[in-house]
């Protein structure tokens, strides 16, 4: 066990040290509410790109291109609200939620039912799950709803055996650490909505 898992931090390359480095900047980032986030996780989705296509991960690597789009948009939204008391955190309806729900369940098996027939994707439901639920968490970011760390809790945690299962250690740390910063994160962006309703 301590063999295999030195055979493979060897083989880690630098390029996904560099990701993970550039990814953890990135939640610290959106985590204290800094717009440099955006452009630290856009690096960092660059290289995921590469990586998760290389690991025969096609969902993640369209995911990632997606996170680096959403960080343009991230960036200008948060620009345009910054003035606002609090930064303008907002939640949703539970309504909402059981509708969007319901929306990332119906695309994961459709997804995943593609990616079975089509490619040789590693783990097609987990890969489409995670992907969608990460599409949407994205875009809740972006639009600072406080509820997005909830969806990254469940998609993070699912991304952890996804890249550990493909020989990516240090990803899958990674997303570990970004279930961790997720839960602080809900509690952090929670207070801050709170003094905003005083």
């Amino acid at each position: 066990m301590i063999d295999a898992l030195a055979r493979e931090l060897r083989a880690t390359s630098h390029v996904e040290i560099l990701a993970v480095a550039l990814g953890l900047i990135y939640v610290l980032l959106i985590y204290r509410r800094q717009r440099l986030g955006w452009i630290a996780g856009a690096a960092s989705s660059i290289i995921y790109v590469y990586l998760a296509a290389r690991a025969h991960l096609p969902m993640q690597s369209l995911l990632q291109f997606y996170y680096v789009v959403m960080s343009v948009y991230g960036w200008c939204n948060w620009t345009r609200t910054e003035g606002q008391l609090g930064g303008g955190i907002e939640r949703w309806p539970l309504r909402h939620h059981l509708l969007a729900g319901l929306a990332i369940a119906l695309l994961s098996v459709l997804t995943a039912q593609v990616l079975r027939r089509e490619t040789h994707a590693a783990w097609p439901y987990l890969d489409s799950l995670t992907t969608w639920t990460s599409l949407f968490a994205t875009w809740l970011v972006a639009r600072l709803k406080l509820e997005n760390w909830l969806y990254w809790i469940a998609a993070d945690s699912i991304m952890v055996y996804l890249f550990a299962a493909q020989g990516y250690p240090f990803s899958a740390a990674l997303f570990l650490s970004y279930v961790t910063i997720a839960v602080f994160g809900f509690r952090a962006w929670l207070r801050r909505y709170r003094l905003q309703l005083a």
